[in-house]
């Protein structure tokens, strides 16, 4: 979602390592927030994530969409609200984090869907501290 860290840095240089083309996909993603949760708030560093990109020396190519690119018709964080094709993944998506945040999981994997048909990937990395995150996402794959 940006703010790029030491660890997604490590990703890019795993992934550089393996694959002949890297992609960087840089998005906050309004879906992924409830309406008392701060999106306004959320760190975006674009230009910070992209000048620490190119220090690595890892070849990528960063793809970094509007929210009116991601979400044509427009997203409101009320759930309700909310109109078009979303992606849900029963089963592991209402428990723990899911039942607090029932938005959470719905946004991550609709935004994770949008971003492999329009990416294309052979490979994805993610990072792994979020369990139930990686175990939602390798469910919808």
């Amino acid at each position: 979602m940006g703010a790029l860290h030491a660890g997604h840095l490590q990703l890019v240089r795993a992934a550089a390592a393996a694959c002949s083309a890297v992609v960087v996909s840089i998005f906050v993603n309004p879906a992924q927030f409830a309406p008392h949760e701060d999106l306004a708030t959320y760190p975006r560093s674009l230009e910070q994530d992209i000048a620490q990109l190119s220090r690595e020396h890892a070849p990528c190519v960063v793809f970094a969409p509007s929210v009116s690119e991601m979400y044509p018709r427009g997203i409101t964080t009320t759930r309700a609200l909310q109109q078009g094709s979303f992606v849900e993944v029963l089963g592991l998506s209402e428990m723990l984090e899911g039942g607090s945040r029932p938005h959470f999981f719905r946004g991550v994997a609709t935004v994770v869907s949008k971003l492999f048909h329009i990416v294309q990937p052979h490979r994805a990395y993610f990072g792994q501290k979020d369990v139930q995150q990686c175990c939602v996402l390798r469910r919808m794959v």
